[in-house]
């Protein structure tokens, strides 16, 4: 088995997004991935999740050593994450056969698979990757570039992790109300104070923020530091972990409630501008989420696809049942708009670090929109999956139950859904954020030179007018009223984008390949998610094997089925 071949959608978007060299850089790469996934990687996220990590707070000697233990199943999950194939450093060096910094898809794509055989972990990988990225934007000084090299590293004997602690008993939403206190300390910094939800808690590098002295009750109060988890000196940092937390999901990886009693930490950036600067983490793990989402979501269907493949009902295989077909092809539908919102946002997320201001007003858009909407939709794919096989799916001997408990992390970290939506409000408010989208998606509809997809076009032409209509009105609106508003709206943002960027990879197909099967997708996620057409979605079931296996559909194998109604008889 090979997750990348199971996947219809992956190398076409691959094909349109990459160049050439890219392309072909990635493919060895992506191939071993794909069955390394699969057939190695998968079991033993299986394993590591019947296993959880371990505190051992105190040695037999009696002195504090907070170390952290895990099963051997989660060690190898680890060297396969950090050395193998470098996923927190893809962004940050040559590597896989890159001279250079690859594109940031490359290390989305190969992360999509991993994450498809193990979620939890991807936690700590994408921490550690935007741990990089922050401090090499905003930090100075050599213990910063040390921190900086050896985050990046894949070496085994040099490699560190990252993480953040920003939640607080009563500073989670509302980092205003941080209470940890930092205060000087020669040239460095003393942090006191229990951070409440620490994922990866005995990370080498932590991220986190604090309050500075002479800083006002606002997030202008709060600074970020760097918390290594040894002083210069090799010592043991001051901060002790209370205990892990019992988590629904991702009980692979810990995390944990940590005390900081006087912890050595170094300033990174302004610290007034503290929050803004830890915002450039969130945000990286904010999109890192929807494409974690995202393999979920894949990982799902492929199990119910399995499943009605092999499950025989009355005599027939239950894929053959049209209503099994109703259920699964809007879910094939999903996976694949997920898919392209992922791409998309990785490909605009490239340009805005090239200095393109449309590109950065974009993704700074796009990333809560991703999040808000795949993340939420995960749960319900996941859910409808493990039903699809029934009680076995309900047993944890098989991976459905630990994807749904999985998929409801998404929603939660790095902002719950409704921080999130009131994110997507500021981004309008302050730079009309649904009007750039509406007319960035609008070319796209107005340059598809595919005429088969006319209808389509014309009707999300239409709804990116009503929705910057609608969107105008929420920012017209009182405060009141446009926050309760904009969760729904940023929902059916992300749906039109969705469907926009389907037909724009639809066009692209045919224009490539002259292959119509991206249309039937379109079509599918259109009519379940945009128009609320049923009878849409059942004109396409009768290419139900074509789109869920990926093969080639000829134009006149879609059109032909028009049949012109006979003349009456005379």
């Amino acid at each position: 088995m090979n997750y990348v071949d199971l996947d219809p959608a992956l190398q076409p978007l691959i094909e349109s997004y990459l160049g050439t060299s890219d392309q072909e850089l990635i493919a060895p790469v992506l191939t071993a991935l794909g069955a390394d996934a699969a057939q190695r990687l998968a079991p033993l996220a299986d394993i590591a999740d019947k296993n959880p990590p371990t505190l051992e707070q105190f040695n037999r000697e009696g002195d504090r050593v907070d170390s952290i233990d895990y099963h051997h199943s989660y060690q190898e999950l680890q060297k396969a994450a950090y050395e193998e194939y470098g996923l927190s450093a893809l962004s940050h060096r040559g590597f896989h056969g890159w001279d250079d910094v690859p594109p940031h898809l490359v290390k989305y794509i190969l992360s999509y698979v991993f994450v498809q055989a193990e979620f939890g972990l991807a936690c700590p990988v994408s921490m550690t990757d935007a741990a990089a990225r922050t401090l090499r934007k905003f930090g100075e000084g050599e213990e910063i570039a040390e921190a900086i090299e050896r985050l990046i590293s894949t070496d085994p004997n040099r490699r560190f992790t990252g993480a953040m602690f920003m939640t607080e008993i009563h500073a989670g939403t509302d980092i205003a109300q941080t209470e940890t206190v930092a205060e000087r300390d020669g040239e460095n910094w003393a942090l006191s104070g229990r951070k409440w939800f620490a994922s990866n808690p005995d990370a080498d590098i932590i991220l986190t923020l604090a309050r500075f002295p002479g800083g006002d009750d606002t997030t202008r109060g709060v600074g970020l530091f760097m918390l290594p988890k040894h002083r210069p000196d090799g010592s043991k940092n001051s901060y002790v972990i209370d205990r892990l937390k019992d988590k629904l999901g991702t009980r692979s990886m810990p995390s944990g409630e940590v005390t900081l009693d006087g912890a050595y930490a170094v300033q990174v950036g302004a610290l007034e501008r503290g929050f803004r600067q830890m915002a450039e983490m969130v945000n990286t793990s904010r999109l890192s989420n929807a494409m974690r989402a995202t393999a979920l979501v894949r990982r799902s269907v492929n199990e119910a696809l399995a499943h009605a493949r092999k499950r025989v009902v009355f005599g027939k295989a239950l894929i053959e049942a049209p209503l099994m077909r109703m259920t699964l092809l809007p879910l094939q539908a999903e996976a694949e708009a997920a898919l392209g919102l992922v791409f998309y946002a990785g490909d605009i997320l490239q340009k805005a670090d090239a200095g393109d201001a449309s590109a950065s007003a974009q993704i700074r858009v796009l990333t809560p929109l991703a999040k808000h909407y795949i993340c939420k939709r995960a749960r319900f794919v996941t859910g409808e999956a493990m039903e699809v096989r029934g009680g076995r799916g309900y047993i944890e001997e098989f991976p459905d139950a630990r994807l749904v408990r999985d998929s409801h992390l998404g929603s939660i970290w790095e902002g719950s859904s409704n921080v999130i939506a009131l994110d997507v409000l500021r981004c309008m408010r302050k730079q009309n954020t649904h009007q750039l989208l509406a007319e960035t998606m609008t070319q796209k509809l107005n340059t598809i030179t595919l005429a088969e997809a006319g209808p389509e076009i014309r009707e999300l032409l239409t709804r990116w007018t009503a929705i910057v209509d609608r969107g105008d009105v929420i920012l017209g609106a009182e405060s009141y009223a446009a926050e309760a508003l904009v969760g729904g709206y940023a929902d059916d943002l992300a749906q039109l984008i969705m469907a926009t960027l389907l037909l724009e990879q639809a066009g692209a197909e045919v224009t490539r390949d002259d292959n119509f099967r991206k249309l039937l997708v379109a079509r599918t996620f259109i009519g379940s998610n945009v128009t609320a057409d049923e009878n849409a979605v059942v004109d396409t079931l009768t290419h139900f094997e074509d789109i869920v296996d990926g093969r080639m559909v000829a134009r006149d194998a879609v059109f032909a089925e028009v049949v012109p109604t006979p003349a009456p008889v005379a």
